[in-house]
């Protein structure tokens, strides 16, 4: 169940600019600005609170994080990313990560059903702007990211021919990666897992939905299925630690910290998986991954704040990181959205 309190915290954490990157405890921290990472990922949570409630606060919220964006984006359609409390950007060019979130970001927005024409035109015009810089992509999750975006804003494209030739360039890619790294014992598209890892096998399927390519959902499960293993040792949803994470030959993966982002990527995965093959253990790993904020989890400890309903920032070896961060927060108000779809 979803209620509009659980977004609470979006509000909280956002000012006149866009949202904050970084909390002490539940107050906003003016002093570690802001990222495009995370309002571009504002942005789509804002986007699936209008399309549920269609409340004019969450259109607001709309507004300002597509602005942010608007002033992120660079002559050549690449995207800054951290700017300070007074408004100006620290670097001149952002990460690929940034860039492809920022795209599938974009793409999600398009798609919305809620939306008038004249945001959308807006939309349409960054996602152009931003198109050719695709093709010097160098990290996989970069491409990851940006080929979930590319699946999205394909039916909105003058020329699909392009786009979809490019989509299958970069799925072509994560295969080669995956061939490449990949052994009876290790599953996966490198030689360790980091973060945000249920991003590589979610992109796959979402170009799996739109090629039909079948090596494409080949991989796409057996990565998944590769993640699953580890995720679901313990019985419950347990992300890789950020604190060594888990390399090939590794005994096992780092146990700590353990961050909310990797609940809400798994959470799109396992979505996504669903969809296509319509096995019910999918949904069940999706309440797995909310039900880690809930309290399922290695501390057994519920990570959401009774007063603003925000997510804390992770499980650390001896306590609950009590910060609430903006990451943190939309990782949690995206997976229960995602969840209360099928509740």
């Amino acid at each position: 169940m979803f209620t509009e309190k659980d977004a609470e915290a979006l509000f909280i954490i956002t000012d006149d600019t866009g949202m904050i990157q970084h909390s002490s405890f539940t107050i906003p921290d003016p002093n570690s600005g802001y990222t495009t990472d995370d309002n571009a990922r504002a942005l789509m949570t804002s986007v699936m609170l209008y399309e549920k409630y269609s409340t004019p606060k969450y259109l607001k919220l709309i507004y300002r994080y597509l602005s942010f964006l608007l002033y992120a984006q660079n002559k050549n359609g690449g995207f800054k990313n951290f700017m300070d409390y007074n408004r100006n950007f620290i670097e001149e060019n952002g990460s690929e990560d940034c860039f492809g979130r920022c795209l599938w970001c974009l793409g999600y927005t398009l798609n919305s059903n809620s939306l008038s024409d004249t945001v959308k035109y807006a939309v349409l015009d960054m996602i152009k702007k931003a198109i050719p810089n695709i093709y010097n992509l160098n990290f996989i999750r970069g491409k990851s990211y940006s080929l979930i975006g590319l699946c999205l804003i394909f039916n909105f494209m003058n020329d699909k021919d392009k786009i979809k030739d490019t989509i299958v360039k970069i799925s072509d890619q994560l295969v080669n990666n995956f061939k490449i790294n990949s052994n009876a014992d290790w599953k996966w598209f490198e030689d360790k897992l980091t973060y945000s890892n249920s991003i590589l096998p979610f992109s796959l399927l979402k170009s799996y939905a739109l090629t039909k390519n079948q090596e494409y959902l080949n991989i796409a499960i057996d990565t998944l299925s590769f993640l699953d293993n580890i995720y679901f040792k313990s019985g419950y949803f347990k992300p890789i630690g950020c604190n060594g994470w888990f390399e090939k030959g590794d005994i096992s993966p780092a146990e700590f910290d353990e961050q909310p982002v990797e609940s809400c990527s798994s959470a799109f995965m396992y979505l996504e998986a669903y969809k296509i093959t319509r096995k019910s253990i999918y949904l069940n790993r999706l309440k797995s991954c909310y039900e880690w904020f809930t309290g399922n989890n290695s501390s057994k400890k519920s990570l959401i704040d009774k007063s603003t309903h925000g997510s804390y920032d992770g499980i650390m070896k001896s306590r609950i990181n009590l910060n609430t961060g903006a990451e943190s927060i939309l990782a949690k108000i995206t997976t229960q959205l995602l969840l209360s779809e099928y509740l």
